[in-house]
């Protein structure tokens, strides 16, 4: 009853809403897209959206699709059922652009615990800003731009929010400050719930890719998919001869897939995530278009240890794209030393340092080990065989433009 004044408030004032322009970050960041990458080289566009989703303030948030589907309000595929352990929430701003929030959900400097399974494991708001700013030095361009942001979580959800849903799981706490949780057919409590200090609260922002329905994309299970049990194991785990199995599979047999598989298995080792269960693509690109690089949340949990398993298809398949080992090596030289570079990247974020010491010196460590990697196979079958020369792009038989109609 308190939020309906302010509700009716917000429906007086749509029709003076302003139009659209096509000019806006988050369009021109979707129309930038292109089979090489989801943004080009020094894009401007990008630290324009980074920047808009910083200070435009928000028109509406909603559950994601993950959630809606589990409550039965839509009709959605290869999601992965949440848990009150993990929330997000879509935020449209004003410019009409969305946004997929991420509250803060562990501090920076704690740890996961050495027993906890990874597929019940916090999602970490600074894990996805951190994974931006990596792939983005890393020249993979397969992560979208992401931001940090303290959100009103009173102002800018709870009161332009129109989902009855959302709306009943927020909670002042004992504290007085204002908390909600997730809503799941599962381990939905107030225990699980995240708050504000009292009204604000950490996040990450990312950018949304255009709609499925004007640029398709496929979700493909990944081949080294790990086991979503507490006592299973898969094919790759215990065969050490399993690429030769994927290796007779279409499309890994004849196309760029499996190298594009092994970047980014290397880019999940590097943040730690042992989450990759499914990848996604553009289906406008074909078979040799790039795999998108989603839902990072559960990187850099650990600094302590590293997860060689992750490394799985580079050590088990030997081979890796030339461009991606010379960018490793440089970032390995002393003057481009790559924790020195992701410092001095996220200190443009406005949620900096986003991450520890620790976990920038975990990145020298377990870049270090890729190479060794890459060196043992070389030492093994080959430069020749193990280095594949990716820098000769074939022409593109269509515009490589994802064209979005009006």
């Amino acid at each position: 009853r308190r939020r309906r004044p302010h509700r009716e408030g917000l429906n007086a004032t749509a029709l003076a809403a302003p139009q659209l322009r096509p000019d806006t970050s988050w369009l021109q960041f979707q129309l930038g897209i292109s089979r090489d990458g989801l943004y080009p080289h020094g894009s401007p566009v990008v630290e324009r959206l980074l920047r808009d989703m910083q200070v435009l303030s928000t028109v509406s948030a909603d559950y994601s699709q993950d959630e809606k589907a589990l409550l039965g309000a839509c009709d959605c595929t290869q999601i992965v059922k949440p848990s009150g352990v993990h929330l997000k929430l879509v935020l449209r701003l004003q410019d009409f652009g969305k946004a997929m929030f991420k509250p803060m959900r562990q501090k920076r400097d704690e740890e996961t615990p050495e027993d906890v399974f990874y597929f019940v494991d916090f999602q970490r708001h600074n894990a996805e800003i951190a994974a931006f700013h990596l792939d983005r030095i890393l020249d993979f361009r397969r992560v979208p731009p992401t931001v940090g942001r303290l959100i009103n979580v009173t102002k800018e959800i709870l009161e332009v929010t129109k989902n009855e849903v959302l709306q009943s799981v927020f909670f002042i706490s004992p504290a007085s400050n204002v908390c909600f949780f997730a809503k799941c057919p599962y381990m939905c409590k107030t225990e699980y719930a995240v708050c504000g200090n009292p009204h604000l609260l950490e996040g990450s922002l990312s950018a949304f890719l255009p709609s499925l329905n004007l640029a398709p994309r496929l979700s493909i299970p990944n081949p080294w998919i790990r086991s979503y049990s507490f006592d299973g194991k898969e094919e790759w785990e215990v065969n050490p001869l399993y690429c030769n199995t994927v290796r007779e599979i279409y499309p890994y047999s004849n196309s760029n897939r499996l190298l594009n598989i092994i970047d980014m298995a290397i880019f999940d080792f590097l943040i730690g995530n042992m989450d990759r269960h499914h990848y996604e693509m553009f289906t406008k690109f074909g078979d040799d278009g790039f795999l998108l690089h989603l839902d990072n949340a559960r990187g850099f949990g650990r600094h302590s240890h590293d997860e060689t398993s992750i490394l799985a298809p580079l050590s088990q398949c030997c081979t890796i794209k030339r461009t991606t080992l010379s960018r490793l090596q440089l970032l390995a030289q002393p003057e481009y030393q790559l924790s020195d570079v992701m410092r001095e990247s996220l200190l443009q974020d406005p949620l900096a340092p986003v991450l520890t010491e620790p976990h920038l010196l975990a990145l020298d460590r377990r870049l270090q080990l890729v190479l060794k990697a890459v060196g043992k196979c070389i030492d093994t079958y080959g430069e020749g065989r193990v280095v594949a020369n990716d820098t000769a792009q074939p022409e593109a038989p269509t515009p490589d433009k994802v064209k979005l109609n009006s």
